[in-house]
């Protein structure tokens, strides 16, 4: 029986699309990227909470299985590990011994910036300080925080404004950058996180723009109100400090479905921005390892077209 391309493929499954290897369908490495690629830890998010993989490994695994040699941490992943200088020597001699350096930690479970309770609030920013060590003790210039609250906007990002300002001037005494990712509530409105980088007005505060985390609210399990991703990430970068390549599920080109790649990497260009992108795949078609791959071969074939 005969099966056309487009068929196969899609009977072969995600994981043979990805294995089909992007780069030699598309990727033109001869033509320099004007950004360079991480892989933030988020995308083997479901390896390491099934314990097939550690956050000591991920560092090894970045550069030998991806051929990536910056990495963006996720604390959750060592949440009992900040202060702990024997762990943070092992996990820097494991960056070292693969030519691998950090980029960020993404910091979570710490408690919301943008907290209307000083005392909570202030509990919160407190609760940040030893990441912002940690981070500086393996050499990342970065954390990344949650500006969240309950209130209503206005409220939140005026308390936003008041935790951001104090983690940001405890940071820059360290020469970390502390920058909020739109992640979720008000956070993934684009004018709100650029108003409030605007009240806060710190060099080393800024934004993550995420390409996929424009969701403002959710119910029964989808989005039910969103913010459009190509005017948030505009709004967003002039703040940026890093952006996340966040891709879900890719088409059989190997383009992103979700996000135009060429439109938003146009942005982030246009902006100026000549920093990192770091990769994060969420998706469950691809297997992660596939996802990683494919979403590196994406910013390797489009960056240098815009």
């Amino acid at each position: 029986m005969y099966v056309s391309r487009r068929d196969f493929l899609r009977q072969a499954g995600a994981t043979a699309l990805a294995a089909a290897t992007f780069t030699d369908l598309f990727a033109e490495p001869s033509k320099k990227l004007w950004f360079d690629i991480s892989l933030a830890e988020w995308s083997l998010h479901k390896a390491l909470f099934a314990k097939k993989l550690t956050n000591m490994e991920f560092p090894e695994l970045a550069k030998k299985e991806f051929g990536i040699s910056i990495v963006e941490y996720v604390n959750q992943f060592f949440k009992d590990k900040a202060e702990d200088k024997t762990y943070l020597n092992d996990l820097i001699k494991r960056q070292k011994d693969n030519g691998v350096t950090a980029h960020l930690i993404m910091i979570d479970g710490e408690g919301g910036l943008g907290e209307l309770d000083d005392a909570v609030r202030n509990k919160a920013v407190e609760n940040h300080y030893k990441w912002v060590e940690a981070a500086k003790y393996l050499g990342c210039k970065t954390i990344r925080v949650n500006a969240f609250g309950k209130g209503t906007n206005e409220e939140i990002a005026k308390a936003a404004v008041q935790g951001l300002g104090k983690l940001g001037e405890f940071a820059s005494k360290t020469g970390i950058n502390v920058i909020v990712e739109n992640h979720g509530g008000s956070s993934s409105n684009g004018q709100w996180l650029s108003g409030v980088m605007k009240q806060v007005n710190m060099k080393n505060v800024g934004t993550l723009p995420d390409f996929g985390n424009f969701c403002i609210t959710r119910k029964d399990g989808g989005c039910a109100e969103s913010y459009d991703r190509y005017q948030g990430t505009k709004e967003l970068m002039p703040f940026a400090k890093g952006v996340s390549a966040k891709t879900y599920d890719f088409d059989e080109k190997g383009n992103c479905i979700e996000t135009d790649y060429t439109k938003i990497l146009k942005i982030v260009k246009d902006s100026g921005f000549k920093g990192i992108a770091g990769i994060e795949y969420e998706g469950g078609k691809l297997s992660e390892y596939d996802g990683i791959k494919a979403t590196k071969a994406l910013l390797e074939k489009v960056g240098p077209m815009v």
